[in-house]
């Protein structure tokens, strides 16, 4: 064979993890010759060539390489042996003992941890992690990663979440408190309703009013709240803010039996957010756990916003009922004007001939009326008290045959006609709306039917969204884009009349 045949590499001492590419270069007298690739060992690929031109040979999968070069020239033939290549795609293998991990904060760990590779043998001491920049002594999730690369540059990596928890000691103290709490009141109870069975059995032999009171339980812890609540408000009174927003909640006093006013609901309010924020924190006690400070908010926004969600719709349940009545009660009273008699009797006589919330209001206005205040304020007080559109047109209309005169039958039968039209026609708005608004509350209450369903048939489905960063982030803005739809279709669908 002449001089000047070679391989372009001859071999590659080190693994590595990229294609090899050989030319084999023959001499210029080469008239054929046959190459073969040999791969741990065995015939992997074999090409016979006329003439002397180059052959580039890729070598791409793992394993160890040679190529044999039979070449045929004017000399007779001769045989090239390439030296060996090594190529080395697989990745080491990775051994952890664990995936997750819950430990106390400061506490030692132990995690046995291995790694092996096809070529380089037991590579365990080139592991490396990234524990430096883990605090231990922090509570919360950390994620602790390993990773080992070998010497053909091939990397494999395995990740440890570790929960640190507060220490086990704290939390059982805690759980002792709690529990000798629940004891305490557990005996404050029994010892209060063993007082109640022996009144209830000395109290035939007893001498008491007739129509005495009896003191049951619900009624303590009624006394309770309200002496509660009343100290909240004084605190709440001191505070120009809490004023100005308690305002806000005085037209929900209506429905509220044991608030006079608006301080004491946004009392009840407070108390309510730190119930709700108690019940967080104890349910995370009982699983041994404390609550970040971070979680605090969500307890504490539901509970506070809690009352006026009830209470908002008990006052729609109000005004509803109120604007239902209100038309009997101006018949009523237009009827009462025909007969003769004055505004006085006609307020008496609604109360006595209607039922529910517009008779207990005409009651009240009547009681008014014996106490010598005039009819223009105690219908002031009347729209003041209900706030209804209706209602202001009433209270203007009197106020002014009051002082002016005139004829307050045709003044009512107008009153009595506009609202008897005013009233059909939001029955036929609603009966031509109906449908749009089913519509609306099947498309409103679909996300949450296929978030059952989901969660049903795989409970894990939806934990990215309260696990990860971006999943919060996600959550907020999907919360965000159901309420803009609420609320814009809610505009879309209100018609005033």
């Amino acid at each position: 064979m002449g001089e000047n045949s070679n391989f372009s590499i001859y071999s590659s001492e080190m693994p590595t993890n990229n294609n090899i590419n050989v030319l084999f270069s023959p001499n210029a007298e080469t008239t054929s010759y046959t190459y073969t690739v040999y791969k741990n060992d065995e015939i992997y690929e074999t090409n016979n060539v006329i003439g002397n031109q180059s052959t580039n040979i890729t070598l791409k999968d793992t394993g160890t390489y040679q190529i044999v070069a039979e070449v045929n020239d004017n000399n007779g033939p001769s045989t090239l042996e390439s030296g060996l290549y090594l190529i080395d795609k697989e990745a080491p293998v990775l051994n952890v003992s664990v995936d997750k991990l819950e430990i106390q904060k400061g506490e030692d760990y132990h995690i046995n941890i291995t790694a092996n590779d096809n070529y380089d043998g037991d590579i365990t001491n080139l592991i490396t992690s990234n524990i430096d920049s883990l605090n231990f002594n922090e509570i919360g999730h950390k994620q602790l990663t390993y990773t080992v690369s070998d010497e053909a540059g091939n990397t494999t990596s395995k990740t440890v979440d570790i929960n640190v928890t507060t220490n086990n000691t704290t939390l059982l103290l805690v759980q002792m408190i709690l529990i000798i709490l629940l004891l305490f009141v557990v005996l404050v109870f029994l010892k209060f309703k063993k007082t109640l069975n022996l009144e209830k059995r000395i109290e035939p032999y007893a001498l008491s009013p007739k129509y005495g009171k009896k003191w049951v339980l619900m009624d303590f812890f009624v006394s309770r709240y309200k002496q509660l609540n009343h100290k909240i408000s004084n605190v709440l009174k001191k505070s120009v803010f809490a004023t100005k927003y308690a305002k806000k909640l005085d037209k929900y006093t209506v429905v509220a039996e044991n608030h006079k006013e608006g301080l004491e609901i946004l009392s009840l309010k407070v108390l309510t957010a730190l119930l709700l924020v108690i019940v967080a924190f104890i349910s995370n006690v009982i699983q041994m756990q404390f609550m970040p400070l971070y979680e605090v908010g969500v307890p504490l926004l539901v509970g506070f916003f809690i009352p006026d969600v009830v209470y908002f719709f008990k006052y729609k349940v109000y005004r509803n009922a109120l604007e239902n009545d209100l038309l009997s009660a101006i018949i009523i009273m237009n009827n009462a004007f025909k007969s003769g008699r004055n505004i006085a009797q006609a307020i008496e006589i609604v109360g006595n001939e209607l039922d529910g919330l517009i008779a207990k209001e005409f009651k009240k206005m009547s009681l008014e009326l014996s106490y010598g205040l005039d009819i223009d304020i105690i219908f002031k007080r009347f729209a003041k008290r209900v706030d209804i559109e209706e209602v202001n047109y009433l209270t203007a209309s009197l106020t002014v045959l009051n002082k002016t005169g005139g004829n307050i039958i045709e003044v009512f039968s107008s009153i009595e006609k506009t609202m008897f039209n005013k009233k059909k026609l939001r029955l036929e708005l609603a009966s031509l709306t109906g449908s749009s608004r089913i519509i609306v509350y099947v498309l409103l209450g679909i996300p949450f039917f296929f978030i059952l369903v989901i969660s049903l048939l795989n409970p894990s489905y939806f934990l990215p969204f309260v696990t990860t960063d971006l999943g919060l982030v996600l959550l907020g803005i999907m919360i965000i884009y159901y309420i803009l739809f609420i609320i814009v279709v809610r505009r879309i669908m209100k018609v005033v009349i």
